[in-house]
């Protein structure tokens, strides 16, 4: 029998009134799961209202006590990091060293957000005018909302939620509807920490949940990571409801291989960031850039048995590099994507269509796959896979690289291995590429650095997390004031000068 997944509303786990709903798969498997309520504008609702209710008590704590819950549910977190693994592991399919670093790099967010007595820190100048100050102060936007992925279902609502509410937020979690369970296990767990009833909410959903968070007056900002598309009309249906947004999208991440890399490092490093997670990743590695003929020939070469004989199974196999994808559909979609790179003339050197789990034949199963001489004309090249697709362009010099990837649309992670260090620092300030990394495949930045892309890989004015994430959840207040000592100048009516 299907487990009932149930949202998070007040403090408690309720069952949905919708009367719609949808399946969980285990990815492994193939096999049914669970059944997620789908929320409808009435629960959103709800929420909100539970919601706003909880936020001028939780705005009015001061910071060092809501900093001392989320460091309890810090420790919280630590204590339940396996069995959090194992929820991942069982609706998205990663393998369980995958899902714990996936829950590792989320806690490292909690931590930078117990900062928040520093973090909120204002500004004030003395005497701006004679016997008048000036000061600034960072304040809670109200009800915020946060619309994740099925990729890292406890990473990214990390690197929102803990943020939201170290700065006096109220936040409402729309997890993705393919892996739900771990957002209602960290709401769970932030509860048993001391927060709020209210404080944090969790609502399932599809595109009905999503759109009435956007049209919700009662929400003030909306977080989202996804696909571009998808960003892209998030950023623009909250912009047009009055609602700050962050909406980070799609990436095409490309890796340029120098003459003089390290061959073994540069290998190792494309097979982790292109296959690890079964390529399911906005910041993996889909395509790898060698300078020179030799230089291709080379890494083609030592790329391809090691594709071969990549160790494929399910989450719960210690040995396996790579386990299944999320969603039969997506399956489908990479293998039409591999279809499309044979009939667009790409050198097709792997093909995983033809890999099956024994055992776990009805499995979202796929092997690696390596295609060589892809041109920029290509769909593969142009398109987001999602999937454990590897693709090689080759460059005819460092010039021909950079202007490959600064052509791409999606600007969100790139990575350069070479020992030259002039060519890197040539790269790291030329490319057009929001985190760069140097002997570094996966540049995800630390928790007190932002994350975020350029051009159409990030849609509105912050990254999330670290620093950006603070002003993205706080609103400045100037505050200009003056004590008389008893004198009184009159009336003015030009335009104060403070002189």
């Amino acid at each position: 029998m299907p487990e009932q997944i149930l949202h998070f509303i007040n403090g408690r786990k309720v069952s949905g009134k919708s009367g719609r709903s949808g399946p969980v798969f285990n990815p492994a498997t193939g096999k049914q799961s669970g059944v997620v309520p789908f929320a409808g504008e009435a629960e959103m609702d709800e929420a909100v209202s539970a919601a706003r209710a909880a936020f001028p008590g939780w705005a009015g704590t001061p910071p060092l006590r809501r900093a001392r819950i989320l460091s309890r549910f810090l420790r919280l977190l630590e204590e339940n990091a396996d069995g959090l693994a194992k929820i991942i592991s069982a609706e998205h399919g990663k393998v369980l060293s995958d899902a714990r670093g996936e829950v590792t790099r989320g806690i490292e967010v909690v931590e930078f957000a117990t900062g928040a007595p520093s973090l909120l820190k204002g500004e004030i100048s003395e005497n701006v005018g004679t016997g008048v100050d000036c000061h600034a102060v960072h304040q809670p936007l109200g009800v915020v909302a946060g619309i994740t992925p099925f990729n890292f279902p406890a990473m990214v609502p990390m690197w929102m939620f803990p943020v939201a509410l170290a700065c006096g937020n109220c936040f409402i979690l729309k997890p993705s509807e393919r892996d739900p369970s771990a957002g209602v296990r960290l709401a769970e767990l932030a509860m048993e920490a001391g927060l709020p009833a209210g404080v944090l909410q969790v609502m399932h959903g599809d595109k009905a949940a999503v759109d009435a968070i956007l049209r919700h007056p009662g929400i003030a900002a909306v977080s989202f990571v996804g696909s571009t598309p998808i960003a892209r009309y998030i950023y623009a249906t909250a912009a047009a409801n009055g609602k700050r947004c962050q909406a980070l999208g799609g990436a095409k991440n490309h890796m340029v291989v120098l003459p003089d890399a390290d061959m073994d490092q540069a290998v190792d490093a494309l097979m982790g960031a292109a296959y690890g997670s079964a390529g399911e990743r906005c910041m993996a590695v889909s395509v790898a850039v060698p300078v020179g003929k030799k230089t291709a020939e080379t890494l083609v070469e030592r790329l391809e048995p090691r594709v071969r004989t990549l160790k494929i199974g399910p989450g719960t196999d210690p040995e396996a590099e790579m386990g299944p994808l999320v969603t039969r559909q997506h399956l489908e979609r990479v293998r039409d994507y591999i279809e499309a790179g044979e009939k667009g003339g790409a050198k097709l050197v792997v093909d995983g269509r033809g890999f099956r789990m024994q055992g776990y034949e009805e499995g979202f199963f796929i092997g690696g796959s390596l295609f060589d001489h892809v041109l920029p004309e290509m769909k593969i090249w142009k398109e987001e896979i999602f999937g454990p697709v590897l693709s090689v362009v080759r460059a005819e010099n460092f010039q021909a690289a950079t202007k490959l990837i600064n052509s791409h649309e999606f600007a969100n992670g790139t990575a350069i291995f070479t020992r030259d260090g002039d060519a890197a620092r040539e790269f790291a300030a030329g490319i057009e590429v929001g985190m760069v990394g140097v002997n570094v495949p996966i540049p995800v930045p630390m928790a007190f650095h932002s994350f975020g892309g350029w051009k159409s890989s990030l849609f509105g004015d912050h990254p999330t997390h670290g620093p950006e994430g603070v002003r993205f959840y706080t609103r400045l207040k100037t505050i200009t004031s003056r004590w008389p000592a008893g004198i009184r100048a009159g009336a003015e009516y030009v335009m104060p000068t403070m002189r």
